[in-house]
């Protein structure tokens, strides 16, 4: 048996309709905020990726599905979606257009990892980026965005906070940083050491507990902060603390790729494992530079679907549609026409076997329809239909040219 791919799921059933509802609330939240629904392609240029994820990512040197297709380009499937979008919004030269150009997107991503819980190597993500705005209020609106998504969900979060720094600050602090890590260099691991000279700010997100113990005593980025910064980061807390939004702030909080500044942001879960990340962001005021566009203030962030999954609180749903069922062979073709214009207007279902009522009962009751309609020997002779409410559990049989 030809079995999927080793981390690459199928969404069925359940987990479908919780898929589908996250995703029509995340876009109705992200369009009531003004944002509007962009589309890249899965597959890019692998130099896409180099370039604004960066070389020292675990992203680009370990987990890329990359590969030379048949015109000799070397290729990838997308790992993330801010580099795309950004790619696009060059690609179509709004940079040069200026003004403020704000997207959502949400589709699947593709890392080469190894599978556990909430982390699988076909996943899917729902995004937000932001070109065009350099206040911090744009920051505040994208975890102000996050929140409201998670509410509208049911789900529990805490918000943790740092500021990166920016090419003020930043290059005083790295030689500080480099200084520290050269002093535990013979105890930290094989990533850490290989981050060193490549972004040695990414060995602050290392996964190992011998290297975080070490790094508690690293000096802090928010500690060195300059005036700008500072002040942005300031304004920033004080805006959430306006508007009623708790947050932590974590010293230690970098994001996984190398394009952020500034702020920086991530959702947390206590209720899905090791993997406690349910989303996250932050500023790359340099990233559209990056690659080769006009520069440009940007902001985004990113959520996982799968780790949301289970997290979810699905409303209660209540009956619709109607269910259309034969009691006699005679009626069968009957019925398909009838479902084929009650279709028209409502969602409706039929089943092509003659059965008897309690089975077509059955029947509805198992798709959640508002009415169960039957037609049966006596209703095929008097132009009838027998219908019943299955939410109010009245019924009654009715002309059919009045169904």
């Amino acid at each position: 048996m030809i079995k999927s791919l080793r981390g690459m799921n199928d969404i069925l059933s359940e987990d479908y309709e919780r898929f589908t509802y996250f995703i029509d609330t995340a876009t109705d939240v992200a369009q009531k905020y003004g944002f509007h629904f962009i589309e890249t392609p899965l597959l890019e240029e692998t130099a896409l990726f180099k370039r604004s994820v960066g070389e020292s990512s675990d992203i680009v040197g370990k987990e890329m599905y990359q590969f030379i297709d048949k015109g000799e380009n070397d290729v990838c499937l997308r790992p993330e979606g801010t580099a795309g979008v950004v790619r696009a919004f060059i690609q179509k030269k709004l940079d040069k257009a200026g003004g403020i150009h704000r997207f959502f997107y949400h589709g699947p991503m593709f890392r080469y990892e190894r599978p556990q819980k909430g982390r699988l190597r076909e996943f899917h993500q729902f995004g937000v980026e932001s070109f065009g705005v350099e206040s911090v209020y744009e920051d505040a609106t994208m975890i102000m965005m996050v929140s409201d998504i998670l509410k509208r969900c049911g789900i529990g979060y805490r918000l943790q906070l740092n500021s990166l720094g920016d090419q003020n600050c930043m290059p005083e602090y790295r030689d500080n940083l480099v200084s520290f890590i050269e002093s535990v260099e013979d105890e930290i691991c094989e990533d850490c050491k290989r981050r060193k000279s490549t972004n040695p700010i990414r060995v602050l997100d290392c996964k190992n507990e011998k290297c975080q113990s070490l790094y508690a005593n690293a000096p802090k980025l928010i500690n060195a902060l300059c005036d700008g910064c500072q002040s942005d980061f300031d304004k920033l807390k004080k805006v959430l603390d306006d508007n009623n939004i708790a947050y932590e702030i974590d010293r230690n909080l970098v994001r996984g790729l190398d394009y952020y500044s500034k702020t920086a942001f991530e959702f947390v879960s206590d209720n899905i494992g090791s993997q406690s990340a349910i989303a996250g962001g932050g500023r790359y005021d340099r990233l559209v530079e990056f690659l080769d566009g006009r520069p440009t203030p940007a902001v985004g962030f990113a959520m996982g679907i799968e780790r949301l999954l289970e997290l979810i609180e699905m409303p209660q749903h209540s009956r619709e549609g109607y269910y259309l069922g034969a009691m006699d062979d005679e009626a069968v073709d009957l019925i398909v026409s009838l479902t084929h214009q009650k279709r028209q207007s409502d969602k409706a279902v039929c089943d092509f076997k003659a059965k008897n009522l309690k089975n077509h009962l059955k029947g509805a009751d198992k798709i959640n329809a508002r009415y169960c309609c039957v037609i049966g020997t006596n209703e095929m002779r008097d132009g009838t239909i027998w219908v019943k409410d299955l939410q109010n559990k009245t019924e009654e049989t009715i002309k059919r040219v009045d169904f």
